[in-house]
């Protein structure tokens, strides 16, 4: 079993900058992947980018360039640094992890990029 709790969301201007941290409870070396979704009113939750256990990573082609996704196995948290952020990158974020086979999500936390 695992559990999820995210921090670091907030309201920020348009070229700002976040960063959010997912802290995993559980058996921690047994989590393939971990990352982060998003999702917008009415739409589905979206791949944004994720790490696996052995720090290769994939972003979502929107944030490419602007987000980057660390793992610290150290602390079992993952971490979501957001630069030059965009009004479209408004949205709930999720942390997400799979673990042999199970699909884990936080709560969310909103992100709102506005001026």
């Amino acid at each position: 079993q695992v559990q999820l709790v995210e921090s670091g969301g907030g309201l920020v201007q348009p070229g700002g900058s976040l960063r959010l941290s997912c802290a995993a409870s559980g058996n921690w070396d047994a989590i393939n992947f971990m990352g982060w979704y998003r999702q917008f009113p009415g739409k589905q939750r979206e791949l944004v980018a994720l790490v696996s256990n052995l720090d290769s990573t994939n972003y979502a082609d929107s944030v490419e360039g602007r987000f980057t996704i660390s793992r610290d196995n150290a602390k079992n948290t993952v971490d979501l640094q957001m630069n030059s952020l965009q009004i479209e990158d408004t949205a709930v974020y999720y942390c997400y992890a799979y673990e042999r086979g199970r699909v884990y999500w936080g709560q969310g936390t909103q992100v709102t990029v506005s001026s």
